[in-house]
């Protein structure tokens, strides 16, 4: 499951809608938005559904079972994936989210989702979290060894509420963040939040433009950024950090670089290949 990505320019509209769930959209976010996807060159191809679609077709060869995706706000819906997989005779489902961090905000959500499409009709076995998992450390660690500069670890930020709600995400989040750093023997590493919605509330932070300023206020001159929260290349990716944060570290005179995504990477399907078998009792793949 993944969170979904409009097709067109003309489906923003409808996606981001479908986002607020009925809340009021004011329209200024929505142009804003409408011009980040135009500046992605959607109508040539929505980055995030093609790499899921990617990761679905790997990760199917890799586990030699049906594998359906399902989209948390756009098509193909949670509720199509089910249905497909029970019109094929499916009578376990594994739910595995396109995130290895659990929060109710995210995760919570399309569990919910899931549940409700499937009715009892077939057992469920859901993936909660996989933050941890030496796999996706060891795939990341990779990623960041032997960095020239500071490692910034990120995340996509929530309302900051879910901290006395008991939430684990952050503490997720820093693990992660942790178990690389040492992994990949890093001196200088710090982490930051992104993607910020203007809700009216606060939100985790610090955000990532702001730490930008205060590492180069620190001496930093290089940084590369690492985002553990995220897994494929989509808005978030190609536009928060490879537009807005690669400005502001321009505009700062700073080194700025990302880690290529995971995407559908043979050795990260490889990973979620394995947590699926751990969930249907099956050897892991060495």
């Amino acid at each position: 499951m993944a969170y979904g990505s409009p097709e067109r320019l003309a489906d923003v509209p409808a996606y981001y809608a479908d986002i607020r769930g009925g809340r009021p959209i004011r329209p200024a976010l929505l142009a804003e938005l409408v011009e980040r996807y135009r500046g992605l060159g959607i109508e040539d191809g929505s980055p995030l559904n093609a790499v899921t679609e990617a990761t679905r077709e790997a990760l199917e060869e890799d586990v030699r079972l049906p594998v359906f995706t399902g989209m948390k706000h756009w098509a193909p819906r949670i509720a199509d994936a089910v249905e497909a997989a029970l019109a094929g005779g499916a009578r376990t489902l594994v739910g595995l989210v396109l995130a290895p961090h659990y929060s109710r905000l995210s995760i919570a959500g399309y569990r919910s989702q899931l549940e409700a499409a499937l009715a009892d009709r077939a057992e469920l076995r859901f993936v909660e979290s996989w933050h941890d998992r030496p796999g996706l450390v060891s795939f990341l660690a990779d990623r960041v060894r032997g960095a020239d500069g500071h490692v910034v670890f990120t995340a996509h930020s929530l309302p900051a509420r879910i901290l006395d709600e008991g939430d684990p995400y952050q503490e997720q989040l820093l693990e992660t963040s942790a178990l690389i750093a040492e992994r990949a023997g890093l001196r200088e590493w710090s982490f930051s939040y992104q993607s910020e919605s203007e809700t009216g509330e606060p939100w985790l932070g610090p955000d990532i433009l702001d730490h930008l300023t205060d590492l180069k206020g620190r001496g930093v001159t290089r940084v590369l950024v690492c985002p553990v929260g995220f897994v494929a290349d989509h808005l978030e990716i190609r536009w928060d950090l490879d537009n807005e944060a690669r400005l502001r570290a321009a505009e700062l005179e700073l080194g700025f670089a990302r880690i290529e995504m995971p995407n559908a990477d043979p050795r990260f399907v490889s990973i979620l290949g394995n947590l699926v078998r751990e969930m249907l009792a099956l050897p892991s793949k060495a």
